[in-house]
């Protein structure tokens, strides 16, 4: 896809890989909308920041309509936005347990159900899920971030199937460790410089995106080098 004057929409566009995907979606010539729970921090003429929680679906249903009736359509959806945990499974709460579920899943689901539509009718569109290599394989005291990554695998893959006669692809990107706020509720990991930077994620979700209409890369894994120094 030529990604000049092309619709885009990215979630969790205020910080990390959303923020990055904004940024060179911009350079590449696209019309950006980002969706944000508070402010954002870019500023660009061909850049609109809208407020809404993914967790909600009629702030969802609000956003996308903004958009979609300013364009008619939407050519990028970036499901970024998501959140973790961390601890022994006993000792999360279930406010946090539905959080991240609200937050990871069904943020997804939301985005995919509002953005398909006008997809499916213009026969083209690209969705990209971000999961985590947490959703390839588990990981101690990571358990119910495991189990919402794992969802966003499972509904990508069966996602992907289920619109690529329409045109749309769906691209699922499982990256490692990212160095972000992410990591904010662990009181044993931090943030260091040999995590995988945000803006090289996001280069690879905008090469994905770059790809020829009949060139689909379904599952985009990537991992640091060298995560422990």
């Amino acid at each position: 896809m030529k990604l000049e004057n092309k619709i885009a929409l990215v979630t969790g566009a205020n910080k990390g890989i959303g923020e990055e995907c904004v940024k060179q979606l911009l350079e590449a010539g696209a019309v950006v909308y980002g969706l944000c729970r508070s402010g954002c921090s870019v500023k660009h003429e061909r850049y609109t920041c809208l407020m809404a929680d993914v967790r909600d679906f009629a702030q969802m249903e609000k956003a996308f309509n903004t958009v979609l009736e300013a364009h008619g359509h939407i050519d990028v959806l970036i499901n970024n936005a998501g959140l973790g945990y961390f601890g022994y499974c006993e000792d999360l709460s279930l406010e946090q347990w539905h959080q991240l579920f609200d937050t990871n899943v069904s943020g997804v689901f939301y985005g995919c159900k509002l953005a398909l539509p006008s997809m499916k009718k213009q026969g083209s569109g690209h969705i990209i899920n971000i999961s985590s290599i947490a959703g390839l394989e588990g990981y101690q005291q990571v358990s119910a971030y495991c189990a919402t990554k794992f969802a966003v695998r499972g509904f990508s893959d069966a996602l992907y199937k289920e619109v690529r006669d329409f045109g749309v692809k769906v691209t699922c990107v499982y990256p490692g460790s990212v160095k972000t706020d992410f990591f904010r509720h662990s009181e044993h990991i931090k943030a260091h410089d040999n995590m995988l930077m945000p803006e090289d994620v996001a280069s690879q979700i905008l090469f994905t995106l770059q790809t020829p209409d009949n060139f689909h890369n379904v599952n985009l894994e990537i991992r640091p080098l060298k995560p422990r120094g």
